[in-house]
């Protein structure tokens, strides 16, 4: 039996198939509060997403749905291409560019109005909050442990500029209502973000590779 089942399950569209849903835990919905709570995206507004992995992609997309201007960053050109395929409407390859953060400024012209880093490294997410224009919002996702758990901050831009630094993590149940019902119109397609189906032998091996941030999207157990 599952506690307050009321409240914490939710009900999947018939529609929905098993594997869409799954990819839907952890990184979809904690990039659409990312996003759309935390973040408060508006149409027109620009967004800067640092890091295309699954939780970066998410966040792709769901700006991209909120009517907003996405910048994709990331080191390969391979999910940079995806990132396009999926909304975002200018990429940066960090691994190929001197200074991100005046790149972002070039393209926005004067800086995102939010950025969120979605991988969890301090260059991120020090130019996640760098590449913001004046009263920006910066979002960090990507988590922040051992080593990289004290990131340098550019206090002095976020007095200046009245920067907003927030954390997010994870959606509350009441909030899929809104998520699911973009899916349902076709706002949100998060099965084009299913890189690759695994069988459950696979998954031991799969999770070790996770650390090389190779393949594209979100890996699915469908074999069992």
């Amino acid at each position: 039996a599952i506690d307050h089942a009321d409240t914490n399950l939710v009900r999947l569209p018939d529609e929905m198939e098993f594997a869409t849903a799954a990819s839907l835990g952890c990184r979809f919905v904690t990039s659409f509060r990312a996003i759309v709570d935390q973040g408060r995206v508006t149409p027109g507004e620009w967004v800067a997403v640092h890091g295309c992995g699954g939780v970066g992609l998410s966040a792709i997309m769901i700006a991209s749905a909120m009517g907003a201007n996405v910048i994709a960053i990331d080191l390969t050109d391979e999910k940079l291409d995806f990132a396009k395929k999926i909304g975002a409407v200018a990429t940066i390859n960090a691994a190929k560019t001197p200074n991100v953060v005046k790149a972002v400024k070039q393209i926005t012209n004067g800086g995102a109005h939010m950025s969120m880093d979605a991988l969890g490294h301090p260059t991120t997410s020090f130019n996640s909050i760098a590449n913001l224009r004046r009263r920006g919002r910066h979002v960090q996702v990507g988590l922040m442990l051992g080593d990289h758990a004290r990131p340098q901050v550019p206090m002095d831009k976020v007095i200046a500029f009245e920067l907003e630094i927030l954390g997010s993590h994870g959606m509350q149940a009441y909030r899929y209502q809104a998520m699911m019902e973009m899916i349902r119109t076709g706002k949100l397609k998060p099965e084009l973000l299913v890189g690759k189906k695994i069988s459950l032998e696979e998954a031991p091996a799969a999770l070790m590779a996770m650390g090389g941030f190779e393949g594209i999207g979100i890996g699915v157990v469908t074999k069992f």
